[in-house]
């Protein structure tokens, strides 16, 4: 698959640090081809103003984030906006849903805008109104606000019906804007975008009050689906990644979480939110464990699938899915993929394939999970980092050799706990046989 040499450079990038890249995965992608038809007929859904509910398990290293940002790819494609919030107990906790629209908000992108694209978002819906208005024919300079202002009224309509304080506040910062008051406009959008600390006289003057709670926000997510697909976008597409940190909470945060969770899941069942995909991600210990979404019965039925069959007979229309995870061909695939991208931006592009062949790949995989006690399911991030460590020196030193040059080294600090974790520990020291024996650092 083609690609641009500036996204070849931010996938590339991205490896080199160790994290998922944010665009391009489609040309890194390992196993996916088989959830495809399954997405993309989910996606056509959404924009067709349906819901869908989808939750994504995976052992750590699967590949849960790279998945959720492929998908967010092709849900791009197809119009949709999406957005990515990271579940944490202190950062994002899920039982505070205000806080979960605030990083909604934060993290929303689309096609055209990198993160935030929320004023751009606002902005665009309105544009679309003077759009609407100046479409129904000659409209005289002065008599243009005045129509904008009428068909907003009534697109308003829609969305004051689900969330009243929502319209109210897209209200007053139309109003801001058309005045020149800029410092209330900044301040509307940011209550709007459910950020606390907002100033009474801002609010005042948009005829509003207090702060958005658990409650209001899902109202809010209303009316940003109303805005979205009235601004020209087919629906929105919502993440909620490692949500398996609820185990690690209290007990009543944790209970309090896996309700917040259950009402999201009713509610897209419900209709309540056309035109969103909310995807949750977790390990299966999250799904399937005491501390987890078993603790509550409702929630844990409503996402029960059998996963006691082989994964070769999966259903990728399940409301819940697996990721494989990696094995030691999938493992080789992918570094292949990474050298050959690599190598598009190179001028010494043979020098990189002998050097760097599928010989030295399968090479290093193995040196890699050696390290890692044979584990290949932890191995792919710090694999592929080492692939492109590698590729970076044969392509900038020209006598450089990684057989004869490169000694792999995997230290404790370049780590996730999780890989850390899988390290095999090191062999226990000999007794002295004597005193004598003991070398004293002093």
């Amino acid at each position: 698959m083609s690609i641009s040499e500036q996204r070849r450079r931010e996938v590339i990038d991205a490896l080199r640090r160790g994290t998922v890249p944010r665009q391009g995965l489609d040309v890194l992608a390992v196993g996916l081809s088989r959830f495809e038809a399954a997405v993309d007929d989910d996606l056509d859904r959404v924009a067709a103003g349906q819901a869908v509910f989808k939750a994504v398990r995976g052992e750590y290293g699967a590949g849960k984030t790279f998945f959720s940002r492929w998908l967010a790819e092709r849900a791009k494609r197809k119009g949709l906006a999406t957005t990515e919030v990271q579940i944490s107990e202190n950062e994002t906790p899920l039982h505070r849903l205000q806080t979960v629209f605030r990083r909604l908000t934060e993290h929303l992108s689309t096609a055209e805008f990198a993160p935030s694209a929320f004023r751009p978002v606002v902005d665009s819906w309105f544009f679309a109104l003077e759009e609407d208005v100046l479409a129904a024919g000659d409209v005289p300079e002065d008599e243009l606000e005045r129509r904008v202002t009428k068909l907003l009224e009534e697109r308003l309509a829609v969305v004051s019906r689900v969330a009243p304080s929502f319209a109210a506040a897209l209200r007053g910062y139309r109003r801001a804007s058309v005045d020149g008051d800029s410092g209330a406009a900044e301040g509307l959008l940011a209550w709007l975008g459910g950020q606390p600390h907002v100033g009474a006289s801002v609010k005042h003057r948009a005829g509003i009050r207090g702060d958005l709670d658990h409650d209001g926000a899902l109202g809010f997510l209303q009316g940003l689906l109303a805005v979205l697909r009235d601004g020209g976008h087919t629906g929105l597409l919502v993440v909620l990644d490692e949500v398996e940190t609820l185990q690690r909470v209290r007990s009543d945060v944790r209970d309090k979480a896996l309700n917040a969770l259950r009402q999201l899941v009713d509610d897209v069942d419900s209709g309540r939110f056309p035109g969103l995909m909310l995807v949750v991600t977790g390990t299966p210990a999250f799904f399937d464990g005491p501390q987890g979404m078993q603790r509550l019965a409702p929630l844990a039925q409503r996402l029960h699938v059998d996963f006691s069959t082989s994964a070769v007979f999966d259903n990728p229309r399940a409301v819940q899915i697996r990721l494989p995870g990696f094995d030691k061909n999938s493992l080789l695939e992918l570094g292949s993929k990474v050298r050959d991208l690599y190598m598009q931006g190179s001028p010494d592009r043979q020098r990189l394939a002998v050097s760097v062949d599928d010989g030295y790949v399968a090479d290093l995989a193995r040196a890699v999970t050696g390290h890692l006690g044979n584990k290949v399911g932890v191995a792919p991030r710090i694999f592929v980092k080492k692939v492109v460590d590698v590729l970076d020196r044969v392509d900038q030193h020209p006598t450089f050799d990684p057989r004869r040059d490169y000694a792999l080294r995997v230290t404790g600090n370049e780590l996730t706990e999780a890989e850390r974790g899988s390290m095999p520990a090191p062999p226990p020291l000999a007794p002295a046989a004597s005193v004598d024996e003991i070398d004293l650092q002093l």
